[in-house]
């Protein structure tokens, strides 16, 4: 598994995907990025609201204090209630854990991006959240770092925190994580996403932002090395999806194949029984994933290849900016 440096290759065969990187950054930060400004007010940290809180001492509870927060340990040893209080670190370093395997090459949707419209695959949507999420970091100082996940860790690229670096984490991103293999060679594994966690819960040292970029198709056995990742880091799962994979359209009679084992089956998508059974399995999934993020206190973003990314991100940035004032998010001190 390399460990990655800023690429200072300038052959021409190079050329042209950095100039695409360029031009990909350039329209995400003149599109995306400009409304966030607009609608965020330049308060990029409320996208991040709940992040890089650090536990900075203990008080005496009082009248408005939320009762959720009282420490029960202190409380009894000193026979009057505590409260923890928390302090926000202005350097918050991000990890962002990427899912790159074949699954994430799907995609039925199209979208508009430098080359106008153009069909947009889950991995296309998730270099695109990494990518912008990192730059947001990156104008205010921050570090952001990637462990890339193809059918085996394929890369950890160290932290970074100026345009330059991102350009880099761009470039990396869209790379292929493996040359595809042919009909003829044996078909990859199912993903292991407790592979890609169990690694960074063991490596990752400093408390940081960890993004969990997937579409969590994955062997079952990922939530126990998440629940050890959680327990020193803020955690997000961010949940990709494509529409065609909650609702099968009815297009008659289909050769599916699994991209990751080279499994085949035949399916009628006209028989509406098996389509509502498909759709319920989706549903489920997707509600399975979620259930874990609640399980272990973790963020959840769902994003769709259908669907823009600002407004999912406003909605993230509004909900936590809500539970900030109402839902008793610990406050932090100055």
């Amino acid at each position: 598994m390399p460990v990655d440096a800023h690429d200072t290759a300038t052959a021409a065969g190079t050329t042209r995907p950095l100039r695409d990187d360029e031009r990909l950054l350039r329209h995400l930060e003149w599109t995306v990025l400009r409304r966030l400004d607009g609608i965020l007010q330049g308060d990029y940290r409320t996208l991040l609201r709940g992040l890089g809180l650090d536990f900075a001492g203990l008080r005496e509870y009082q009248h408005d204090d939320d009762v959720r927060h009282i420490d029960w340990n202190v409380t009894a040893r000193m026979n009057t209630p505590y409260v923890r209080q928390f302090s926000e670190d202005r350097d918050i370093g991000a990890w962002f854990l990427v899912d790159r395997s074949a699954s994430a090459d799907f995609g039925s949707a199209r979208a508009e991006d430098v080359h106008g419209a153009t069909p947009m695959t889950k991995r296309d949507l998730a270099v695109q959240f990494v990518a912008l999420i990192a730059r947001v970091l990156s104008r205010h100082g921050n570090r952001t770092a990637a462990m890339l996940y193809g059918e085996a860790l394929d890369a950890v690229i160290p932290p970074g925190r100026d345009r330059r670096h991102v350009l880099h984490l761009l470039h990396r991103l869209r790379e292929r994580a493996a040359a595809t293999p042919s009909r003829t060679e044996t078909p990859r594994g199912p993903t292991r996403l407790d592979v890609l966690l169990q690694r960074a819960a063991t490596t990752l040292r400093r408390r940081s932002a960890v993004f969990i970029v997937s579409d969590f198709i994955s062997m079952p056995g990922w939530e126990a090395p998440l629940a050890q990742l959680a327990r020193r880091h803020d955690v997000m799962l961010v949940h990709i999806t494509d529409p065609a994979e909650q609702q099968i359209p009815d297009i008659g009679a289909v050769l599916l194949e699994d991209p990751e084992t080279g499994e085949q089956c035949f399916i009628d998508t006209g028989d509406a029984a098996f389509r509502a059974r498909y759709a319920a399995l989706a549903a489920a999934h997707a509600a399975g994933v979620h259930a874990a993020a609640q399980r272990h206190g973790l963020g959840y973003l769902a994003l769709s290849t259908g669907q823009s990314l600002v407004e999912p991100l406003v909605g993230l940035a509004r909900s936590r900016k809500q539970r900030r004032h109402h839902d008793g998010t610990p406050r932090a001190v100055a």
